[in-house]
């Protein structure tokens, strides 16, 4: 028995074919390219973040300013903030200016300290972090997790519980001091805690080490592995490989893990207080923690969290610049 065909339905070469029946499951052009949402739906989804910062940063900012360039209550020497710009006072700010970079000044030598110290700490935590999270990223396979977990568990337990157990551990009859009399590399206890530059800068590399570590996993995860095969395949080596490929392609992640490093370290006062205490190694923020609890201080302590800031902004802005110009550059 013949079947009977559908009649075929022919067309002109320009002619349009016929048009989809606007049935109940279909949806108009403009719906389905998005048109139908308002402007402000995607834009909305910033405003949570806008008002944490609001609220967290620059509200505290502007107090900042106000006990910087406010006065001190004459009876107590508590700070008065002054809310209104117009009567802002730039004499204790001047004031602190002479003390940091003036003649005579006693401030300077802890501002050079805190960036000897971040510089080397940071640097330090780059050395130690980069083949810790390289060798996650290639080697550890399905164990990247398990890894992660092992390295990043002993940084929950409390700041100030770790710093306890350093203190423990670089005593004079610490263990540190005796594992190393023991096998003859000092011939008696070194004062670790007696205000060593030493001892306050590899405080800070443990302290802030995860940091690196995350930022960097984070960045050499990405990595396409297609590129590392493609120049294994043109014929280079390992080593050419990682340092002509897997380097640069990682320089956002180091500058990541530099800024989310640094930054904290040079607030850091609690480090220097429990392994060395002494003020031949105070940074600026024990010099902040000390003003805050001296009578009549405030406004030194605001106006050295304001310098802070201002030299802080540089670096800032150059690694929002990078960050900017390697954006540019993986969208073309």
């Amino acid at each position: 028995m013949a079947t009977q065909e559908a009649p075929a339905t022919s067309r002109e070469p320009g002619q349009a074919g016929p048009k989809p029946p606007h049935g109940r499951g279909a949806r108009p052009a403009s719906a389905r390219a998005g048109a139908w949402r308002p402007r402000w739906f995607w834009p909305s989804f910033a405003v949570p973040g806008m008002v944490w910062l609001v609220v967290l940063f620059l509200l505290p900012f502007y107090v900042v300013l106000s006990i910087a360039f406010g006065a001190v209550d004459p009876l107590f020497r508590t700070p008065v903030p002054v809310w209104n710009p117009v009567e802002w006072n730039p004499f204790q700010f001047e004031l602190l200016y002479d003390r940091i970079f003036g003649p005579g000044a006693f401030l300077g030598p802890a501002f050079l300290r805190t960036f000897a110290y971040v510089a080397a700490a940071t640097a330090l935590c780059l050395v130690v972090a980069y083949p810790v999270a390289y060798y996650v990223t290639r080697y550890a396979g399905r164990r990247k997790g398990l890894l992660l977990v092992a390295l990043l568990a002993p940084f929950w337990i409390s700041y100030m519980m770790r710093m306890l157990a350093w203190v423990n551990l670089l005593e004079s009859d610490g263990m540190i001091n005796n594992v190393l009399v023991s096998v003859g590399l000092l011939a008696e206890p070194f004062p670790w805690l007696a205000g060593q530059p030493v001892t306050v800068t590899l405080g800070l590399v443990y302290g802030y080490i995860p940091y690196m570590i995350l930022a960097l996993f984070a960045g050499l995860n990405g990595i396409d592995q297609r590129l590392l095969e493609a120049s294994r395949d043109l014929g280079a080596s390992r080593r050419r490989t990682f340092v002509l490929v897997t380097v640069p392609l990682s320089r956002q992640a180091i500058l990541a893990g530099l800024v989310v490093t640094a930054l904290p370290m040079f607030g850091d006062y609690f480090t220097n207080d429990l392994l060395s205490g002494s003020p031949r190694t105070s940074m600026v923020g024990n010099l902040v923690n000390d003003a805050i609890a001296s009578p009549g201080q405030g406004g030194q302590a605001a106006a050295l969290v304001l310098v802070m800031m201002a030299l802080l902004a540089l670096p800032m802005v150059l690694y929002i610049r990078a960050t900017a110009r390697a954006s540019r550059e993986a969208g073309r």
